[in-house]
């Protein structure tokens, strides 16, 4: 045996194989945790002008023209969801376990799962964050509208746009054709 077995073996209650086993274990459960709070940024809806989800595809759109009037530049706020908050929750409570031994170890579980869950649930705001842009425009037929959506097509005071209105109450601003 070498050297490091036998410090496992004396600093653990549990054989070395069944230590290993669990750290290998605990190990998965800490990459499978911090995949999922990285996969949230993937998650996260597009909001910009030429931005479409698959539920948006294959519908109507009233479309009406204007002039940009002004633009100004917003950031939009990023969502909370279960999945950051129960991602980071995950990743802590692993984390926490590795710590200790016995009860230690269930309580560091129990501190690391409040402790990651409020991290992931902020990981996760911040992950989902964006740059916007509200668009004033004057509409052809008369009247002021502000849009706000993600800064992904630029506009100028003076251009020609088309908004594009949804049946959801949404709309959407985009070079005019």
């Amino acid at each position: 045996m070498s050297t490091g077995l036998t410090l496992v073996r004396s600093m653990y209650s549990e054989p070395p194989h069944l230590r290993l086993a669990m750290g290998t274990t605990s190990t998965v459960k800490l990459i499978a945790g911090l995949s999922l709070v990285i996969a949230i940024s993937g998650c996260a809806r597009g909001l910009g002008g030429a931005d479409y989800s698959r539920r948006d595809a294959r519908q109507a759109y009233r479309v009406q023209y204007g002039t940009v009037v002004a633009t100004r530049a917003v950031t939009i706020e990023g969502e909370y969801t279960n999945l950051g908050t129960v991602g980071g929750g995950a990743v802590g409570y692993s984390l926490g376990r590795i710590i200790g031994d016995g009860d230690g170890s269930r309580f560091a579980g129990a501190v690391g799962g409040v402790a990651g869950a409020v991290a992931g649930r902020e990981l996760e705001q911040a992950a989902t964050t964006e740059a916007g842009l509200e668009i004033t425009l004057d509409m052809d037929r008369g009247d002021t509208l502000v849009i706000v959506q993600s800064s992904d097509v630029d506009f100028r005071a003076g251009e020609q746009a088309r908004v594009l209105f949804g049946g959801r109450k949404e709309a959407r601003v985009l070079k005019a054709l």
